[in-house]
Order: structure tokens, then C-alpha cells, then sequence
């Protein structure tokens, strides 16, 4: 029977969870330095990403794939927030902004 694999986007933290269920002694080079890079870059845990994936998807109307940015760069003000939505040639009002950077803010403190 062939495996199917299935492409789908994952925050940083999700791939964190995955890799660190790797064997060390196993992983290859790329592996390691992933899983070495993921350590020290990741600002939440899984969970706490899935969370806040799911309630910018819902609350804030982003793609999974810009949520899943938004997670995994983790702006904590507008400026820096407004550098990572230039890339999406998309208009956010600044309500919105506040928005994504509270749902940030309030998940962050729920998983610590």
C-alpha cells in the first residue's frame, strides 16, 4: 500500500512538536539544525500556536497561511506588524492591527 502524504502549513511550534519526537541519534544533519533552530526561534508552544492560528483565522478574517506568519514571527507592535502585512498587499485597519496584536498578547499569557 503507498503512503499518501499530505502537504499542509504548520507554525514553527507545530514543527517543533514533530521533530523533537525524532531521535536524535537518528536525524539527519538537516533535522538536527532544524530541530536546533526551532528551539532557540519558537515563541510559544503548540498549542498555544494552534490557538492562536485558529483565532486569527476566525476573529481577524486571515488566510492559515498569514495567520500561520503572524505566529511564528510574533510582532509585538505595530510597526513590526505592519512590516509583515506589506508583503500580503493587503489593507488592515488599525483596529484590526490592535486586534491581531491583543489575540497575540492574550494567548501568550494563557500558555505561560
Amino acid at each position: 500500500m503507498e503512503k499518501k502524504m499530505i502537504k499542509k502549513p504548520i507554525t514553527m511550534a507545530e514543527a517543533k512538536e514533530i521533530l523533537e519526537k525524532v531521535n536524535v541519534e537518528e536525524a539527519d544533519q538537516i533535522q538536527k539544525r532544524t530541530i536546533d533552530y526551532l528551539i532557540k526561534f519558537t515563541k510559544v508552544d503548540s498549542k498555544t500556536a494552534k490557538r492562536i492560528k485558529e483565532r486569527l483565522v476566525k476573529e481577524v478574517e486571515l488566510t492559515e497561511e498569514e495567520a500561520i506568519e503572524v505566529t511564528n514571527i510574533f510582532p509585538s507592535s505595530i510597526m513590526e506588524l505592519n512590516t509583515i502585512i506589506a508583503g500580503w498587499k493587503k489593507i488592515f485597519s488599525t483596529e484590526k492591527k490592535n486586534l491581531i496584536l491583543n489575540i497575540l498578547k492574550e494567548e501568550k499569557s494563557k500558555g505561560e
